[in-house]
Parts: structure tokens; C-alpha cells; sequence
């Protein structure tokens, strides 16, 4: 079955039975919905923030790609090397007004310093563009064999507070306190795009996962916010399950998901959708998407890999599947299933694979196969 379920079918059926459907849609709802205007050449806008390290090399590489599918999109792009104002860390106002005026953009790893004074950069882009949602589906992919053939996971994260709230002190020498933030606005509105999200793509059923029994006000109130959201949705089966043991169900038997979307707080979202995507073969698999009321940013969360930067060594899988997301975000559909099926049939073939996948193949030579493949499906 289908993890994020297209509104049609792959254009080539023989590559469907070959390869098995497989849709990275993002359903936003009527409230989060595309509505960007065409441009007078007919072409949508969006941003792209190609990132660091590998980033502008597998950007490049989408753009080489939307070229050859006659996709109908210009890019805008820009650079959120952040910078301090009034002790804060924002990001250039030339790339906030890009991504608020064209609602949507792609984004490339961003490299964050590690230690005091630094803000995570990811997090800078969520908060200023409250982006509350992060959707992470994980599918197996034939041609990539891993442990698992069986993977189908949908995983809907809060993205604006919990833990990362970035609320820490020093109490005193050698004590430091580090606040979860949980409030009721936030949890009903990540539960309500889950549930939203669940009956959009065709599956029935939605899971809270927490730890209410340890943290009984904080996750409680997000697992009582999810109960509540869950009686405007009646036809779509609500249970909860503690963190723990959703890890230990997941790495088990990840079928027991597979027609699941699961809801949690921040900090068990980014190491849960990281355990899925290992499950798949890595990051670097694996698509993401950011959802906001204004705009939506679709990513990369693997990360720069400065080690093997301008080398034309890179995977530019992730950030194409994630622009495949925001293709169908942005509901130009038909020009998703055409890439996801060329993307898809180049790894299945597994002639001309990057090393990562057990190739050895260069980002252009893989680049140069899906564009070849585009015109076989």
C-alpha cells in the first residue's frame, strides 16, 4: 500500500508492478493548501536554499532534473546565513520575504557550529516561518536491501516547541535546567493536521505517541489535546502508545505501521523519523516536509557531509524526494509521478548507483540516469 497515497496512479503500470507505488503526496488540508499564482510565463516561483557542504551539489542536481521534466517552476535562490538583531538569531530578511511571498522552498543540509552561542539554524527557519508540522515518511526501496522489506511508516512530529524550545538556564555551577514547553495550541494543531493528514492520504488510524506516564502535565496534555481532536474525526481510529514501546514495535515488525500515521512531541519525533529512515537504509532515503499555515520548506535532514563536498560524490535522493513532496504540496502531480517513478527505476536498475548505495557511480552519472529515465516512463 501506498504511504502518502497519489490522487492517480504511476503513468507506467509495468513500473508500478515493478517497483511497487510509492508516494511521498503531502496533504495539507484546506488551511495549509498551495496558493501561489503562476508567474506571466506561466511558472510557479519557489525558493531554494541550496545549503552547505554537499547542499548546492545535489541542488543542482533537482534543478538539472525539474529541467528535463519541463517542470513549471523558477527558482528564487537564496542564502539564511543567519546573523544577530536586537539578540536574536534571525536569518537575511531577502530570504524571508522569498519564502513568505512564494509560500514554498527547498531547502539543502544547513551545517549549525556546535557549542555555546550558536542557534540552530533548522530551528531559527521553523520558528520564523512557524512551521509547526514535520512530516517524515519512510518507505522501502527496491534495489536498496536492508534488513527490512516491509517498511511504511508516516510520522507527523510537533516542530515548534517540547524540548526544543531552546528554554535553558544555569541554576547554579554544574546545574543546568532545560525546560519542556507544551502547550494546548500547539498540540491541538499538530493533532489536528495528523488527523487531517491520516483521512487525506487513505489511512484509518492515528497513534499519539508519548510518555504520559512519566511526564503526566507535559505529554499529558498533548496526549488529552490528541483524545479531543480525535472526536471531530470519527472515522478515523485513535489510540496512543508510550515511546518506548513503539521503538521496540517498529524495529520488531515495522508492518504493524504500515497503515498508521503516529503524532508525538518534538524531541521523540527527531529520534523516532531518524530510526524509521535507518530501518529503509538511512537519511539519505528518507524525505521530509515542513508544514506551515503561510509556508511550507521541503528538505534534506541528512547532513552537509563536508567530507565529500565538490567531489561529485553526493546522493541527491533525499532532497529529490522531498521536492517530489512539494511537488505534490503544490499539486503538480503529474510531474511528481514522472521523477519518483525515473528516481525509483534508477535505483531498482542499479546500474548507476552512488557509492553510499553500494555503487560507484558520481552525483552526475546518477543525475544523467534519472534524467535518461524520465523519458522511459
Amino acid at each position: 500500500m501506498s504511504f502518502l497515497r497519489l490522487h492517480a496512479p504511476f503513468r507506467t503500470i509495468n513500473l508500478t508492478k515493478r517497483i511497487g507505488t510509492r508516494s511521498l503526496a503531502t496533504a495539507t488540508g484546506t488551511s495549509h493548501s498551495f496558493n501561489s499564482k503562476k508567474n506571466a510565463k506561466g511558472n510557479y516561483t519557489v525558493t531554494i536554499i541550496p545549503g552547505d557542504g554537499i547542499g548546492p551539489e545535489i541542488s543542482e542536481s533537482v534543478k538539472r532534473i525539474y529541467s528535463a521534466a519541463n517542470v513549471p517552476i523558477e527558482w528564487e535562490e537564496v542564502n539564511v546565513v543567519p546573523y544577530l538583531k536586537d539578540g536574536k538569531t534571525v536569518i537575511p530578511d531577502e530570504a524571508s520575504k522569498s519564502v513568505k511571498r512564494n509560500t514554498v522552498a527547498l531547502k539543502g543540509p544547513l551545517a549549525t557550529p556546535i557549542g555555546k552561542g550558536h542557534v540552530s539554524l533548522n530551528l531559527t527557519l521553523r520558528r520564523t516561518f512557524n512551521l509547526f508540522a514535520n512530516v517524515r515518511p519512510c518507505k522501502s526501496i527496491v534495489g536498496y536491501k536492508t534488513v527490512y522489506d516491509d517498511v511504511d511508516t508516516v510520522l507527523i512530529r510537533e516542530n515548534t516547541e517540547g524540548e526544543y524550545s531552546g528554554i535553558e538556564h544555569l541554576v547554579v555551577d554544574g546545574v543546568v535546567q532545560s525546560i519542556k514547553l507544551i502547550t494546548k495550541v500547539a498540540s491541538e494543531r499538530c493533532a489536528r493536521y495528523a488527523f487531517q493528514h491520516a483521512r487525506d492520504i487513505g489511512r484509518n488510524h492515528v497513534t499519539a505517541v508519548h510518555k504520559a506516564n512519566i511526564m503526566r502535565m507535559s505529554d499529558g496534555l498533548f496526549l488529552d489535546a490528541c483524545s479531543e481532536v480525535a472526536k471531530d474525526f470519527p472515522d478515523v481510529k485513535f489510540d496512543d502508545v508510550l515511546l518506548d514501546r513503539a521503538c521496540l514495535h517498529i524495529v520488531q515488525d515495522p508492518s504493524l505501521y504500515s497503515n498508521v500515521v503516529m503524532v508525538m512531541p518534538n524531541l521523540y519525533g527527531d529520534i523516532l523519523s531518524d530510526m524509521c529512515a535507518g530501518l529503509i537504509g538511512g537519511l539519505g532515503l528518507t524525505p521530509s516536509g515542513n508544514i506551515g499555515r503561510d509556508a511550507s520548506i521541503f528538505e534534506a535532514v541528512h547532513g552537509t557531509a563536508p567530507d565529500i563536498a565538490g567531489k561529485d560524490l553526493a546522493n541527491p535522493t533525499a532532497l529529490l524526494l522531498s521536492s517530489i513532496m512539494m511537488l505534490r504540496h503544490m499539486r503538480l502531480n503529474n510531474y511528481a509521478d514522472v521523477i519518483e517513478s525515473a528516481v525509483l527505476k534508477t535505483i531498482a536498475d542499479g546500474k548507476k548507483l552512488t557509492r553510499d548505495l553500494g555503487g560507484t557511480a558520481s552525483n552526475t552519472d546518477f543525475t544523467n540516469q534519472i534524467i535518461s529515465n524520465l523519458e522511459s516512463v
